[in-house]
């Protein structure tokens, strides 16, 4: 069956189903509205059930137009994302997905610089919780916390953390040693693999029972720190915004241990090394961070470079 359908009369099923509306879809696919209906009657006629229900001003999807529309959408979709990331024409994209804390605090202020070092590129930013599978080709690369749950792809590690207790500098004053926090409010972050009681073991001290507000995420707990809510267990390259500006100190450094981790990596599958946008990223990235780090070797058009 899929044979007699002319892959024209699918896209034009799409933006009338996209659109609600015949006309609509005209303007959108450059065509008269009576080619569009010409188009919807012969597919619904190869098919043989109607795709909309019409009346003298409107059409809508019928229960099985909205059954087809739900798999032809989605394929379209496919199909421009895999141009996307064939193309070597129009904007250089990049696809990227980060861990929250490290998208807010880190990333998102330096993209500015990024977009300046290469004109005509295309960043697009999402962040969450849930680590990037790659399997529907949704994104080029993830900035991950935390070890990678999933195999077969690149990992860059991008450096050493140091984790230590920050406060705003009012309370910093009463804090002379890493037993004075036990009088104090000590900011709860879950999602964090350096909790409170390993930090107190790495300064030879049994940690206290968790006595202050919880955060799920790192930028949370770092702007309740920096809002006087007591002293939170943070990267300070998370929290470099906050500590350039005063807003938030490290009462106790120079005055206990900190604790030393690789906190995030950024990882990508295999099959996208090639492509320019991430490689001039990844690159990007690293010198940002004052990362010697050796990159996977692959092409990189030298009109990239700033």
């Amino acid at each position: 069956m899929l044979q007699q359908v002319p892959l024209s009369f699918l896209r034009i099923f799409e933006a009338a189903g996209r659109t609600g509306s015949f006309r609509a879809a005209a303007a959108e696919l450059n065509l008269t509205p009576s080619a569009v209906s010409h188009a919807i009657r012969k597919l619904e006629q190869v098919l043989g059930i109607p795709l909309f229900d019409r009346d003298t001003r409107n059409v809508r999807l019928s229960y099985e137009g909205e059954a087809l529309m739900r798999h032809v959408g989605r394929a379209f979709e496919e199909l421009r994302r895999g141009m996307e990331v064939v193309s070597t024409r129009g904007p250089l994209l990049l696809r990227l997905h980060s861990a929250p804390s490290f998208a807010a605090q880190w990333l998102t202020p330096r993209l500015a610089d990024f977009l300046k070092r290469y004109p005509g590129m295309d960043v697009r930013l999402a962040a969450g919780t849930d680590y990037t599978r790659f399997s529907s080709d949704e994104f080029d690369a993830d900035i991950v916390y935390g070890a990678p749950r999933v195999e077969g792809l690149i990992v860059v590690p991008l450096g050493e953390e140091t984790i230590t207790p920050l406060c705003a500098p009012e309370l910093a004053s009463t804090l002379n040693t890493p037993a004075d926090l036990f009088n104090h409010v000590m900011i709860q972050t879950d999602s964090k693999q350096i909790q409170w009681a390993d930090w107190f073991a790495a300064n030879g001290l049994a940690g206290p029972s968790p006595n202050g507000s919880r955060f799920d995420r790192s930028f949370l707990a770092i702007a309740a720190a920096a809002e006087g809510l007591g002293a939170a267990l943070e990267s300070t390259r998370l929290a470099e915004r906050e500590l350039a500006s005063g807003r938030l100190v490290m009462p106790l450094d120079g005055k206990s241990n900190s604790v030393r981790y690789i906190g995030h990596n950024l990882v990508f599958p295999r099959y996208v090394r090639q492509r320019r946008p991430l490689r001039a990223f990844a690159e990007w990235l690293l010198a940002e961070l004052e990362i010697e780090a050796q990159l996977p070797q692959w092409d990189l058009n030298p009109a990239l470079r700033p």
